[in-house]
């Protein structure tokens, strides 16, 4: 047995690896395994007051801390019926914005973009593409201000909470958030420029299903009480144990989900095959020049999605800020009840993130959390053992196998601590 490794699989947020064993041409099998322990939120925050859970579940993630924060709110706000005012609901529209030029600038750019052109790292690049590495750091800082702002710090901010917020945005800082999104948009464009021209290989390409949330409204959008389904379907967020059928597997500690026994994808590429047609201004543009069949194919298309969401969200920003600026600070709603259930469905930047809380005089009596990436891990092997098995058929080398799974791996933008620093490549 003949066994290969890259240490590590940098560019990834998290601890795991990847483990790909073939005998002699054929691939017996592909594994992503998460190597970070259990933390046990959900059991954590049993017997917790629903203000209190909102302090411990953003750090789950720094990177997608909002999403969590959001996700909370929104699942609590349904077991409470809190209906929240009209402002501040933009606020937390703006902060979800923010969020996603935060986390999509920092993959697009410094994460996924060497692996297109040839680097080992976005430092390595700074001698040829120096400007687009401090695009990056811009479009990322801007992205971290507008989540300050709103939230009352860069991570794990205290400011959004049940039926509002504790202080909203002054005048002057939102003047200030619209007019650098409108200033930074050139910069979201060329990472569409860059992702548009660069070479996508067909190894990794198979057909998949795709899921996304259903924002209201028919527009496009991070956050809906519905979930649609590249087949057609359209499924209650509520019924999301049925999209996700969770399982335990022997190689990894995160859990695993599939729908009707299948692999599935979530994230920037299910959001623009499924409400892609809904975007408007530039990126509407950039995404009918861009789209094609291999999006429902292959996942290394990821990575142009995001870059066009960067350009969506940096267009919204102004008016939504300005619309947040044009409503009095209302006062917080209050829950109407303190027994009852409900799940939060919102598009972190890697996809859904559900929360899920069952509410009993007051205190959660259970807590269930479903993260994008644990939903993308089977898809991730899926499309890691086409890529496998189709470079290996045209007689390709292990070493040009390897860096192959790894930008496969890596075009998922997966957030283990939420995959990876190990691949290992067994030959029997």
């Amino acid at each position: 047995m003949k066994t290969l490794e890259v240490v590590p699989l940098t560019r990834v947020e998290g601890d795991g690896g990847i483990t790909v064993t073939l005998d002699g041409k054929k691939v017996q099998s592909v594994t992503l395994d998460v190597h970070e322990g259990p933390r046990l939120i959900e059991q954590l925050v049993r017997g917790m007051k629903p203000e209190d859970d909102l302090n411990v579940v953003p750090r789950i993630c720094a990177i997608c801390t909002l999403s969590h924060k959001y996700a909370a709110i929104r699942g609590l706000e349904k077991a409470l019926r809190i209906d929240p005012p009209e402002k501040a609901q933009l606020m937390r529209d703006l902060m979800m914005l923010g969020e996603s030029v935060e986390s999509n600038s920092l993959h697009t750019f410094m994460l996924a973009l060497p692996d297109f052109l040839g680097y080992p790292s976005a430092i390595a690049m700074l001698g040829d593409y120096g400007d687009d590495v401090k695009r990056a750091l811009k479009l990322k800082k801007f992205g971290n201000h507008v989540m300050e702002v709103t939230s009352g710090r860069i991570v794990h901010g205290e400011n959004p909470g049940l039926g509002g917020f504790g202080r909203y945005p002054s005048g002057t800082q939102l003047k200030e958030i619209a007019a650098s999104a409108k200033e930074l948009l050139p910069d979201a464009m060329r990472a569409v420029e860059l992702f548009s021209t660069v070479k996508y290989p067909e190894y990794p390409e198979v057909e998949t299903v795709f899921m996304s949330v259903n924002a209201p409204d028919g527009k496009y959008g991070l956050a809906g009480d519905s979930i649609l389904i590249s087949n057609g379907e359209e499924v209650d967020a509520e019924d999301y144990k049925k999209l996700t059928s969770e399982r335990v597997v022997t190689h990894s500690f995160a859990k695993r989900s599939a729908f009707n026994d299948k692999s599935f994808a979530v994230g920037a590429n299910a959001r623009m095959i499924n409400m892609g047609k809904r975007l408007d201004g530039q990126a509407a543009d950039l995404f009918k020049e861009n789209y094609s069949d291999r999006w429902l194919r292959n996942p290394l298309l990821n990575n142009l999605a995001q870059a066009i969401e960067m350009v969506w969200a940096l267009e919204h920003l102004p008016e939504t800020a300005e619309k947040v600026a044009a409503l009095d600070d209302p006062a917080r709603a209050d829950a109407t009840r303190e027994t009852g259930s409900g799940t939060g469905a919102v598009e972190a930047p890697r996809g859904i993130l559900y929360h899920h809380y069952e509410i009993k005089d007051g205190l959660i009596e259970v807590a269930d959390i479903i993260t994008p990436t644990a939903q993308n891990l089977d898809d991730i092997e899926v499309h890691m053992k086409a890529c496998a098995e189709k470079m290996l058929a045209e007689g390709k080398s292990d070493e040009e196998l390897l860096p192959a799974l790894e930008m496969t791996a890596r075009a998922y933008d997966p957030c283990i601590s939420c995959a990876t620093h190990l691949v290992k490549l067994k030959r029997i």
